[in-house]
């Protein structure tokens, strides 16, 4: 019976002896999650969370690549390769955009004459329009390519390209019917060029982690920039991103003041964006967020200011032009910038504290985008400086 009694003893020091190490290799396992979940915190407390927003067409997807160039390793040569599609797609869609609409224009204007296709290229056009309009295309070959090269080259088409702000035609069109023999060899790989000028709408949310901004390497800060679709019916898609925001960089694309939405052809790109912009001011959640506003695609307004008049815009009616050339470019920029202040200035009361800056940007121009994230770096810095010195953070 003792010996019985001993053995149970035994049995029980023993399995308290496990259950002990078991405890302590669990509460050693829970210390080692804390402390990995308490740096984590600290890490997270020094990434400066970056909300890239603004309407379809805008350019934020280029600053984003722009941003992945710069700071990052860039694109390797699978990326590269992965947008052949995407670029032979936009040629398909852009020929087919600029064919339809020269079907159009010959019927319904006056001068219906000069949109009107030779019979050869006719056929050619009705060719590759139905291919522009199927859900996959077909790899770019040579005789594709010489065929949109001569249907681009073709008076009527270059009439209707002219009108290019009345269709949906992209603004790398130029670019891409200029580089169709190079797009269509058979060992192409997509230059980083050809990336940026790449069209691929953002559907969902994208992001990106980067440091340092420019060349200062002691900064120690970490941005995350956030990229979400700019069409109406993914912007649902932001609010989960609204809260902890440093600061929210806008994008609003100044040549779009004589177009059109992709998703709704009767309402005024600038409006929209107008509308857009005012809305994104007035959410509780970004009262105390700075804003950084991108006044972007600068190099295709300053050519399109001197031909269309930049009061055809609802909101821009009041403009008045008083000079020509440089001086005239110069004057409407100041007319735009001035009123994007006036709408944040009326959504906006001075004691929130919010920083407000205003960058004339080219998304597609490398060393601009550079100068301009190294500028917002500064600032946001300056902004965390302040406030540590304060007792805020």
């Amino acid at each position: 019976m003792l010996s019985i009694f001993i053995e149970n003893m035994g049995l029980l020091c023993s399995r308290n002896r496990h259950s002990n190490e078991a405890d302590a290799k669990e509460n050693a396992q829970t210390e080692e999650i804390e402390r990995r979940i308490e740096q984590e915190t600290r890490a997270e407390k020094h990434i400066q969370k970056l909300l890239l927003l603004g309407a379809g067409e805008s350019g934020k997807s280029t600053i984003f690549k722009q941003i992945k160039l710069l700071f990052q390793t860039g694109f390797d040569e699978a990326e590269l390769k992965s947008y052949i599609s995407v670029i032979h797609a936009n040629v398909y869609q852009t020929i087919k955009i600029l064919f339809d609409g020269s079907k159009e224009f010959s019927q319904n204007e006056t001068d219906s004459s000069i949109y009107v296709l030779s019979g050869e290229n006719k056929e050619i056009g009705e060719k590759l329009s139905e291919i522009g309009g199927k859900l996959e295309y077909p790899r770019l070959t040579k005789e594709l390519a010489q065929e949109i090269e001569t249907l681009w080259k073709d008076p009527a088409i270059q009439e209707t390209y002219a009108r290019g702000n009345e269709l949906q035609v992209p603004d790398s069109a130029h670019y891409f019917m200029e580089n169709l023999q190079r797009f269509s060899d058979a060992n192409y790989i997509p230059t980083k060029d050809d990336v940026l000028f790449a069209r691929v709408r953002t559907t969902g949310v994208v992001e990106i982690q980067f440091s340092p901004v420019g060349e200062n390497k002691k900064s120690g800060e970490v941005y995350r920039l956030f990229d979400v679709g700019g069409q109406r019916n993914e912007r649902r898609k932001w609010i989960h991103l609204f809260e902890g925001v440093t600061a929210v960089i806008f994008c609003a694309a100044i040549s779009d003041y004589d177009q059109t939405l992709f998703e709704d052809e009767l309402k005024n790109r600038m409006m929209e964006t107008k509308e857009l912009f005012d809305w994104v001011l007035k959410q509780p959640c970004f009262e105390k967020t700075s804003f950084m506003l991108f006044l972007n695609k600068f190099d295709i307004f300053e050519k399109k200011i001197l031909k269309v008049p930049l009061n055809v815009c609802e909101w821009f009616k009041d403009y008045q032009p008083v000079s020509t050339g440089k001086q005239e470019v110069e004057h409407a920029y100041e007319f735009v910038k001035k009123k994007f202040e006036e709408l944040y200035f009326e959504s906006n009361t001075p004691d929130r504290g919010r920083i407000f800056k205003i960058y004339r940007t080219t998304a597609l121009d490398q060393k601009l985008v550079k100068k301009t994230f190294k500028l917002v770096d500064e600032t946001l810095r300056l902004r965390r400086r302040n406030q540590y010195e304060a007792g805020l953070l």
